[in-house]
């Protein structure tokens, strides 16, 4: 017998990335997210795979939780058309999501929204940009 599995939707796959992003920005467990939902860690996970999709109710949850829009979960989806404004700005922010899912990125961006002071963060932005257009020379 043939067992036909059915794939996820690219769409649920999509929210569930931003789900799984918003909550490791934040610093929150899967466990901590399916407590405040009342529901386990592991569907947490399927959640952010795509392989359970979100009910709207429990979307709306999420989204209070995670303290962001609903319309964040769905910010660059697949076949997004409403958003669609060029190529480069969909890579821009694919970019960004690809920086902000790294562990680098994660630390980076946890330690930089700590220095409350807007001189040192600009000079800190200052020195990143001369790092790399240094890096870029080489």
């Amino acid at each position: 017998m043939i067992e036909n599995k059915k794939k996820p939707n690219p769409i649920d796959i999509h929210v569930g990335s931003r789900i799984r992003l918003r909550r490791t920005m934040l610093g929150m467990s899967q466990e901590k997210l399916g407590e405040s939902l009342g529901i386990t860690f592991q569907q947490i996970q399927k959640y952010e795979k795509g392989t359970n999709r979100v009910g709207a109710s429990r979307l709306q949850n999420i989204s209070s939780i995670l303290n962001v829009p609903v319309s964040f979960f769905f910010e660059d989806a697949p076949g997004d058309q409403a958003g669609a404004s060029g190529m480069a700005e969909a890579s821009s922010s694919n970019y960004v999501v690809d920086f902000l899912s790294s562990s680098e990125g994660l630390q980076l961006n946890r330690a930089f929204v700590k220095i409350a002071d807007p001189k040192v963060r600009r000079r800190l932005v200052d020195l990143v940009k001369a790092l790399a257009a240094e890096a870029e020379f080489e």
